[in-house]
Parts: structure tokens; sequence; C-alpha cells
């Protein structure tokens, strides 16, 4: 239906009317759209119809209106025909003007220049406004140069234009606000209009005038020229284009079949409109029908299993959720900790959502995260759906975050060696169990220390499974949306998509590397506020440990790169084994790391052999400087890095592989386009 109204508007544009039965002047000059958008989910279509309507109204009685809607957001309008217009010869321009304008929705602001009329809309009163602060196309100069017959190049076409422009702008100023002018030297004839919007003062008509005017007279030597700004309109031409004021000539061979078009043409612009804000608004009826019938589904659902809470009781239980009791904040909510009527303390995530679109994954995360249970993982216990706002219900760790007992400067205790070791242990296990232990493999896809929480007896425990996904055993990847946190995303996952467990594997290889050194991967850029520009830069300093972890362990002294407050009960050997495993779960290609129950297996089997790691991704940037300095450049160099890892290492186990077979592996890796939107 869409398509039609479209068509139809096309049709009508693309149609004038005949000049022998009138000229109301429907070519457009400027159409303007803000870049302001409606707020979700705003009707704004029978704002905009209500508006024209009244407006159409008042034209018809003043050739000029002025009206505000009080809608949110409101709306102001302005409409003026230029006063050389018959009455007829107005209605035709506004209906043409009111026909263009809609497609500038749903911005909520716009405005067009017709060459008999004006008509604006926006969010704010404009009506005293004669000079645009923004930039936007403010001129209109015609193509055509007479330059054959040298009229137009010689200085005094240019010099007639001056004087024309000067002769309306100072008539028009006297005469309130319209003037028409012409100047005659030798054979050269040209004309000029000049035409302020009512609403603006004598001083401002005069300023706006200068102003177009100067930018009309920069058209020469064109044979016609248009200058316009927020409150007038000024043009010249070497053929005269307005009538003489007198409303009977112009309205001459007009007065039966020119007003029939003007109704039908008017009333075709209002049907249109009228059925175009019928269609919208059953579009919009139908969808939130659905999402009613979806979420009042869910509801029943939830009502009936252990996992439902009402909205109200977790209200009370957090204090309506006092600021005093805030735990913390993420990307997807915030959380406070609860205390339920029987007395059990929980935490409360409050998320920022605030539609329904998302419901269906959002109950599916629910059934299966709520029952997964691990000493490792953080216990979902329910959730609510039906209040204002959604909310998840998990188990009460009181010692927070693990970031805050390894990053924070003034830290109230710091973690001991055999702390941090049982830390990295129980993490391991808890992944392994998402990974192997449940009945369909889970990846948890944001593994970090802010969402690892500690019990009061620093037990680890994996928490925020919002972007947790779960595939099935028969599938080797899933390709999905690049969702995550900058640091700890996989190279195959950051620039193809690619999610495996083994991106799981690198987030956590890079925790155990945060956890011993006691600094985070993203030191380098932290005080700076933002993520540096240059690609460059961000790949030199992002992943700063791995680059010194890996230089470390080729000097075999891994064991120094440990947080130095470790120094007095530190165990060497242990911490550089636990580096080295770090190390293998941070390797370029996903099938060189180690799985979870492997990692597992090395970390408490201390006569395990801890096989030796290949470089890992990001880390060979000699001589990109001045060379590539682009997002893709760079991403194709980590592709073309990963490759030759895998290439080298390949050749290592099999020293039989032909050397085409390793540039064909290579390609393969690089064949995807490696233009992602990195949506953190």
């Amino acid at each position: 239906m869409a398509s039609f109204f479209l068509l139809l508007l096309l049709v009508l544009l693309n149609h004038p009317f005949p000049p022998s039965i009138s000229d109301p002047r429907t070519l457009t000059a400027s159409i303007y759209c803000g870049t302001g958008k409606l707020p979700a989910n705003t009707n704004f279509i029978p704002t905009f119809v209500k508006e024209m309507e009244t407006l159409s109204q008042l034209v018809t009685i003043h050739h000029f209106g002025t009206h505000i809607l009080n809608s949110t957001p409101p709306m102001y309008g302005l409409a003026q025909c230029y006063q050389d217009l018959s009455h007829t010869d107005c209605l035709l321009c506004y209906a043409a003007a009111r026909t263009k304008l809609p497609r500038c929705l749903p911005s909520i602001s716009a405005r067009i220049y017709l060459d008999g009329c004006f008509l604006r809309y926006d969010n704010y009163s404009f009506f005293n406004e004669y000079v645009d602060q923004r930039h936007y196309n403010s001129v209109n100069c015609s193509t055509r140069v007479d330059s054959v017959t040298e009229k137009n190049a010689k200085p005094d076409f240019k010099t007639s234009v001056g004087w024309v422009i000067q002769n309306v702008t100072r008539l028009a100023v006297e005469n309130g606000g319209f003037r028409v002018a012409e100047v005659n030297r030798e054979t050269e004839t040209v004309y000029a209009l000049a035409q302020c919007w009512k609403t603006i003062s004598k001083d401002g008509c005069r300023d706006c005038l200068d102003k177009a005017g100067h930018r009309a007279r920069g058209c020469a030597p064109a044979k016609e020229g248009r200058g316009f700004d927020a409150g007038c309109y000024i043009r010249y031409s070497t053929e005269k284009f307005y009538n003489d004021g007198n409303e009977t000539n112009g309205q001459a061979g007009y007065s039966g079949i020119g007003m029939i078009v003007t109704v039908v043409l008017v009333l075709l612009a209002g049907f249109m409109m009228l059925l175009f804000a019928a269609f919208v608004g059953y579009t919009r009826v139908t969808r939130m029908k659905q999402e009613r019938k979806i979420v009042g589904r869910v509801s029943s659902t939830l009502s009936k299993s252990s996992l439902y809470f009402k909205y109200e009781v977790l209200e009370k239980a957090t204090g309506y959720f006092d600021p005093s009791r805030k735990l913390g904040q993420g990307g997807a909510g915030s959380v406070f900790m609860g205390t339920l009527p029987d007395g059990t303390r929980v935490a409360v995530k409050r998320l920022f959502f605030n539609t329904r679109q998302w419901v269906d994954e959002f109950f599916n995360e629910v059934n299966l995260i709520g029952g997964i249970q691990h000493k490792n993982l953080v216990k979902l216990l329910g959730c609510s759906i039906e209040g204002p706002e959604s909310l998840l219900v998990y188990e009460y760790v009181p010692k927070r975050s693990l970031d805050q007992f390894i990053f924070e400067k003034n830290r109230v205790q710091i973690l001991s060696w055999h702390q941090r070791y049982e830390i990295i242990v129980g993490t391991a296990e808890g992944l392994a169990y998402l990974h192997e232990g449940c009945a369909v493999r889970i990846i948890h896809r944001d593994i970090k220390s802010s969402n690892v929480l500690l019990d009061e007896n620093f037990n680890p425990k994996v928490a925020d499974f919002g972007l947790a996904r779960c595939f099935a055993t028969d599938k080797s990847h899933l390709s999905t949306g690049i969702a995550g946190t900058l640091g700890y995303m996989a190279p195959e996952y950051l620039v193809r998509g690619q999610l495996t467990e083994k991106a799981d594997v690198y987030s956590f290889g890079v925790l155990v590397l945060e956890i011993v050194c006691g600094r985070k991967n993203t030191d380098a850029f932290q005080d700076s506020g933002s993520l540096p520009q240059t690609s460059l830069y961000y790949l030199r300093v992002l992943f700063v440990i791995l680059n010194q972890a890996w230089r470390f362990y080729k000097f075999q002294t891994l064991h120094e790169i440990a947080d130095p407050c470790l120094r007095d009960n530190l165990e060497a050997k242990e911490a550089s084994n636990v580096l080295q495993i770090g190390l293998l779960c941070t390797q370029a290609l996903a099938t060189l790391r180690p799985s979870m129950a492997e990692v597992v297996q090395m970390l408490k089997n201390r006569e395990c052999e801890i096989p030796s790691p290949s470089q890992p991704p990001f880390l060979n940037t000699n001589g990109l400087e001045g060379s590539c300095q682009s997002t893709s450049c760079c991403l194709n160099i980590i592709a073309s890095n990963a490759s030759t890892t895998e290439a080298s290492s390949t050749s290592e186990n099999s020293s039989s592989m032909h050397s085409s077979d390793k540039q064909t592996r290579s390609k393969e890796f690089m064949q995807n386009d490696l233009h992602y939107n990195l949506s953190v």
C-alpha cells in the first residue's frame, strides 16, 4: 500500500497543470528535511495531517497562516503564498507543497520553497526567524547561460541583475514585504520578485532579503537565480514569471476547469494522507496486539513455574530500587541488592530495555540458564516481565566482582597467589560445565573480570548471561553479530563473526593473564577516556599484556610479569605454568586452543605437560605505521597474521604438507569480507 501512495504521488508531481490554464508556479526551488528524528513509538502522521489541514483552511482564507499543535513533540507550521498569486493559484501551489513535503517524514522538521509559495513545519517556534543558523542549500541557480549571444556574459548583465535585486529589495521592505520590479538596458530585460514572510519585522525582512539577494546575484550570468533564507524568497529571471498583481487577470480562462482541478488536487492530497495515516495506524495496532499476545503467553507460562516473581515483590525487596542498594551497572542494566519476604538475599538486575520485541529470546535464555546449577556459575532464581520494566533475579554474591580486587588502586584486600589460582581454576570449571556439562553447548560470549563474582570464601561464580548463546553439537560454529568487550574477543569472532566455544577459551586466556599480572588488558588507553581513533594505535595498546607475556615467555621468564604485590608468596613455577596456559588459550587459531576441560586438567594436574603456545594474534604490527590507518586494513592484517600462524603451526606438525595446500588454507581464512560493525 505504501508503494501505491508513492506511485500516486509521483504521477501527480510529474503532471503539472497546463500553462494555458494558469501558472501557480509549483516548481520546487528548494526542499530541506531536518536531521532530527522522532522519539521511538511516536505516531507522528496524524499530527502532520491535522497541521496541514489547519494550514489549508488558513491559506484558503488569507493566503497565509501559522498554527501550533501541542503534540509530542509539538508542531509549529507556517504556509504563505507569494502576494502576486491569484487565489486559485495560491491553493494549487499550497496543495503541491503539501503533497511534496511528506517525503521528509519522519523528520521532526522540514521546509519547502516553491516558486509560488512556502511551507514549513518544525518542533519549535521559528515564526520570527529570518536568518537560518544551519547550513543548507539556500541558493538555486539556473544552468541556462545565454553565452551564445554574449548578452549575459557582458558586465552590463551582472550590473542589471544587481540593480534589479537591490531595487526590488528596497521596494519590498517599504511595501510590507512584497514587490516585483524590472530593469531594461539596451535589449535585455531582467525581472525580479521579493517576498518576506508576514511573521517577521521590517528590519528582519531587510536583513533577510539582503542576504538572499547577495546569494542570488552570485548566479549571474545564469539567466535565472533564486535566493532564500528562513524568512524570505527572492528571484530574478530574463523571462517574466510573475503576475502584475491583478487577480482578475490571473484567473482569466481558469474559472471552470481550473477550479475543478484545484478541488480534485486538494481532495486527492487529503485522501492520500488519510489513507497513509490509516495504514500506519493499522500496522501499529497489529504489532501491539502481537506483542501483547506474546507477553501474555510468556507471563502465563512463567506464572506456573518456579522462575516467576511478581514485580511488586521485587520492587519492595530492593527498597523501590534505592540508590544505596545499587551493586553495580553494566551494559544491559543496573543491579540492586534485595531481601525477599523469606529473608533470602538476592541480586535484582533492572534491565534497560523498554520494549517487548525481545521477549521470546529473553524467555528462551531464562529457560536455558534457569535450569543450570554449578558451584562456579551464578544461579538465576527467576524473572519478572509484567511490570513497567523487566527484572532478573540472581543469587546474591557478597564479595561482588573480581575486578575490584585486582585492578582497583586503593584495594581493601590484595588477593594472594593461592586465592588467584583457585579463582582461575573455579572459573575454568564453570566454563567447562557450560561447554560440555549441559544438555546443549552454551557460549557465554562476555567472559571478563567484572563478570566473575566472588562469594564470602572468594570462590568464583561466572555471571551475566545476557549475551549467552547455545547451539547443537552437530554444528561447527554460529554466525552472529559481534557483541562483547574489546580486548576479550577472539580474532575469528571479531573479524568474521564466527562463534564457537573457543571464543570463551580466548576470553578466559586474557582473563588469566589479567589475574596473574594484576593489570587490565586495556590499561594503555584507559586514561584517555575514549578509544583511540587510529586502528594502528588500537592494535598496539589494546593487547599490551599479550605482547608482554609473549616476549617474557620467549625469554623463559614468564613469572617476572606477575603482579608485584605477589612477589613475597609467588610460586614462580606454578605462575609460569598458569601464564603459559593463558597464552595457549589466546592463540590466533581456534583449532590450536585447548578446550576448557583440557584447561581444567592442565591447571589441576601439576604433572601434566603443558604444550608450547604459538604467537597470539594482533602482535605483528611492524611496518604498519604510515601504511595502514584504517580499520579494514588492520583487520586484514589480523587475518593475515592468523593465517601465517596457521601455516607455520601446520608445517611443524606435518612436514609433508605441500606449500600450495598451506596457501589454500590461508586464503580460506581470509575469503570472508572483513568489514564488520563492532557493536560493543
